[in-house]
């Protein structure tokens, strides 16, 4: 069996490259997809500015803490930085009201395969950035709702409502796009 994130961590942390080397490679899939759905264009420089920083900040992860939602989190504030550098309008990205689409990005279809896949690509850009993200890493990248507080810098009890009311308005979205109840996924 192989070395768990903590013992890649804190060899990691002894000066092991190799280490480090192979907890980006474990985990460079989780980021590129989290930026994938978010962003037009090319991701590669907010995936490495993301590696990046965590380099910089490895020494301050929480023991215990999960080396995936610490990763996901700095991918989370690099894509805040990216849209408040493009945009000017740090004061005006509020990630629980502001969307993808707000912010003039446009819904990507590279992975969608299906019509079900594009119709779900877009409703999910429609929602507001927090509810879009909780959304996709709790059902895609399957962590827990622990995981995703750590991410979002939430209690666990909002996570949960979040990821309650960003289920209602994907539905919401769907439907108003015309989808049909059975278009839309059965998210739990």
């Amino acid at each position: 069996m192989g070395r768990t994130d903590a013992d890649l961590l804190e060899a990691w942390r002894a000066g092991d490259r190799t280490a480090g080397r192979e907890l980006f490679l474990r985990h460079s899939g989780s980021v590129t997809r989290f930026f994938r759905n978010k962003l037009d264009g090319d991701i590669d420089d907010l995936v490495q500015r993301t590696f990046l920083a965590c380099v910089e900040a490895r020494d301050r992860l929480r023991d215990g803490s999960s080396f995936r939602a610490y990763v996901l989190r700095i991918a989370r504030n690099e894509l805040f930085n990216h849209y408040a550098a493009r945009q000017r309008l740090a004061a005006r990205v509020d990630p629980l009201t502001t969307s993808v689409l707000d912010l003039g990005a446009s819904p990507s279809m590279m992975f969608a395969t299906g019509e079900r896949d594009r119709a779900l690509l877009v409703a999910l850009r429609r929602l507001p950035l927090d509810l879009q993200t909780a959304l996709e890493l709790h059902y895609w990248e399957d962590l827990t709702t622990g995981e995703l507080a750590d991410i979002l810098g939430v209690p666990q009890g909002t996570v949960k409502t979040r990821l309650f009311r960003a289920r209602e308005r994907l539905r919401e979205a769907m439907r108003a796009d015309g989808a049909t109840d059975e278009d839309v996924p059965p998210l739990r």
